[in-house]
């Protein structure tokens, strides 16, 4: 096996290679050819030549190898001041949450100590250093409600039915000011605390739709909407606000719908029941028994929202909004994610 300048050996290793190195310089000044000297030290003829090539060009100098620059070290100094810029919080390094990443280390290391690490480098240093994965605690800056609200999220045991049309899950989510909890590097021992903030009007909803069809590429429809508190503003999703993504689906679609979702009191008003009789051609609704949320592909969509406003610091409910949105806009462009939600169901598409 090769490695270029040094890396992957030993000490003791670079040391014989060095003196093979040397060996070769002394064979190049006695006047012996290349085959000569690639036999008599066991090594190639395309390593004698290149050898020869730099004794030439920068003489004996030149033969020696620099060492690995692949495995570059950070000093206690410089290890002392990246653990200070890490307990700052990314907040100060232009992050939007507060989660420190293996990705986001190895960029910080970059412009603070001019080191390229690789993900696996960072980790090896990171526990080198007493650093582990793991579950942040929160503070909150005022007392409030200080608990993340989410919408309710229900199903049930189901099968899908084969049918001509559209497979369509939907449900609801909510998330307000209070981040949820996600994982970040701090020290063993100590957990990490994330400050966020304790009171803040307001509240996102989610309203999703995932659409599956054999031959089909998957599809997810959303909406979002905001409710900042103001007097005579819904607090969340209508009965209107669900037939208007209905007819939004059918349109986007174009074919007969299947629809399958829990059993929310406004699920089952009466200008919501009649708007389905009405238009039943292209419309049928199933009902999930009351609490089965692992057979919801529903479920994967929120988790994969809700993994990004982890530890979110949000200034305000726009900018939670904002995330929420650029989420689920880059889920729309993945099938594969979408596909993914109804694998970790465990329901099969029949065809």
């Amino acid at each position: 096996m090769r490695y270029a300048q040094g890396g992957g050996l030993t000490d003791a290793g670079r040391a014989a290679r060095e003196r093979i190195r040397l060996q070769a310089v002394e064979r190049f000044e006695s006047g012996e050819k290349n085959r000569e000297i690639a036999t008599a030290l066991r090594v190639s003829e395309r390593s004698v030549e290149r050898w020869r090539r730099r004794w030439r060009e920068r003489g004996e100098a030149g033969v020696l190898s620099k060492g690995s620059p692949g495995r570059p070290r950070l000093g206690e100094k410089q290890v002392a001041r990246l653990e200070r810029e890490l307990e700052r919080s990314p907040l100060v390094h232009g992050w939007a949450d507060q989660r420190w990443t293996l990705a986001r280390v190895k960029t910080l290391i970059g412009p603070l100590f001019h080191v390229s690490y690789t993900v696996e480098g960072t980790w090896r240093l990171l526990k080198r250093h007493g650093w582990s994965w793991q579950q942040p605690s929160h503070r909150t800056r005022r007392r409030g409600r200080g608990a993340v609200e989410e919408g309710r999220l229900a199903a049930g045991k189901s099968t899908t039915a084969a049918c001509n049309g559209w497979i369509v899950f939907e449900d609801e989510a909510g998330q307000s000011m209070t981040p949820p909890r996600a994982r970040t590097w701090g020290r063993i021992g100590q957990t990490s605390v994330v400050r966020v903030r304790g009171r803040g009007s307001g509240r996102v909803s989610m309203a999703g739709m995932t659409c599956y069809r054999p031959g089909e590429r998957s599809r997810l429809i959303y909406a979002v909407r905001e409710y900042r508190g103001r007097k005579d503003e819904p607090k969340g999703f209508g009965w209107r606000d669900f037939r208007d993504l209905l007819v939004r689906a059918r349109i986007h679609l174009g074919g007969p719908i299947v629809l399958v979702w829990d059993k929310v009191r406004l699920h089952l008003t009466k200008p919501l029941r009649e708007f389905i009789d009405a238009n039943a051609t292209w419309l049928t609704v199933f009902q999930l028994p009351t609490y089965a949320p692992d057979l919801n592909p529903q479920e994967g969509i929120r988790a994969l929202v809700k993994r990004d406003i982890g530890n979110l610091a949000a200034v305000d409910l726009g900018q939670i909004t904002q995330v929420v949105k650029r989420r689920l806009k880059q889920i729309q462009y993945r099938p594969d994610l979408v596909d993914g939600c109804l694998a970790g169901t465990g329901l099969i598409m029949d065809g």
